[in-house]
């Protein structure tokens, strides 16, 4: 079993990862190129469900009665998530916007 803050950096770099793709999913759609966009934010999917993969490992491990230590690297490390997972939401919207200009 991976340690807390193991997980927490692996949440952080699945998230970043996501987040980043979003990002140049925008910038695509802002130059006309919608395919690439897509596969941006589909593979923006891929990289956040694997970190929210992990988040769930320390859900079920609490769910299962077992303690986590929480430290500031895990509370950094949700912050990453939530706040990717926002990007991407405002990223499909930002893209759909260029899509019907």
């Amino acid at each position: 079993m991976e340690t807390t803050t193991e997980i927490a950096f692996q949440i952080i770099l699945f998230a970043g990862n996501g987040k980043s793709n979003v990002m140049e999913a925008i910038q695509e759609a802002k130059k006309g190129d919608f395919a690439e966009a897509d596969r941006l934010v589909e593979e923006a999917g891929e990289e956040l469900g694997k970190a929210h993969s992990y988040q769930t490992q320390l859900l079920q491990k609490e769910a299962n009665g077992e303690e986590n230590l929480i430290n500031v690297m895990l509370i950094h490390s949700q912050d990453h998530l939530m706040t990717a997972m926002t990007v991407r939401d405002l990223a499909i919207e930002i893209i759909e916007i260029y899509r019907n200009k």
